[in-house]
């Protein structure tokens, strides 16, 4: 299983271009780290923002977190409210492009618990819904984690509103509220957020 991060940045009242520009000025950084699969950094509302990431394994998640990028980010404490919130996550199944799309424009996060003595039950869920999603020629992008919590979630990225609006309608939405009752343990967290930029792995 391939190894991630999930970031949450406070940007400072005021701070919030600044903010934009700073994350947006750390793409050519990743984009050489040859270990670093994919990036993307998000707006999740007002002042809040976020980066989720990927890794082919533990060895470049730990050069990413000792990088330049970490290194920005710790040299720009006058942007943000507090410290980053880092979360590392597992990789339980993704979908990656294999050619270059255009760049997207809207993203999802979707948290959730699963019942407890329900994890592997779970697990075989999200890797069924990888086939669904496989179907999707909009979805540009999609990965079903396993926080360090134990939570589960499901982050995937879209070119545009529309082709976010058909996957909320789709298959892998309507399945998950058919398995709510046997598989979840809360009800799911949903964030709609923007794209700043992102590397893909393609």
């Amino acid at each position: 299983m391939a190894a991630g991060l999930l970031v949450r940045l406070d940007a400072r009242a005021g701070k919030e271009r600044e903010v934009e520009h700073f994350l947006k000025s750390a793409l050519p950084l990743v984009e050489e780290e040859i270990g670093t699969r994919s990036w993307f950094a998000v707006r999740f509302g007002r002042g809040e923002y976020g980066i989720f990431d990927t890794f082919l394994d533990d060895a470049s998640l730990q050069d990413h977190l000792h990088g330049p990028v970490a290194t920005a980010l710790q040299q720009s404490n006058e942007l943000f409210d507090g410290p980053p919130r880092l979360q590392k996550v597992e990789v339980l199944s993704d979908k990656l492009p294999v050619n270059p799309t255009p760049p997207d424009t809207k993203g999802l996060l979707l948290t959730f618990k699963a019942k407890p003595g329900h994890e592997p039950e779970m697990e075989q869920f999200l890797s069924y819904a990888r086939r669904m999603v496989m179907e999707e020629p909009n979805t540009t992008a999609w990965f079903a984690i396993r926080t360090e919590d134990g939570d589960y979630g499901i982050f995937d990225v879209f070119p545009d509103n529309g082709a976010r609006f058909l996957h909320l309608v789709g298959h892998v939405p309507r399945e998950l509220a058919k398995q709510s009752m046997a598989l979840l343990g809360s009800v799911p967290e949903l964030h709609m957020v923007s794209v700043q930029a992102e590397k893909l792995g393609v």
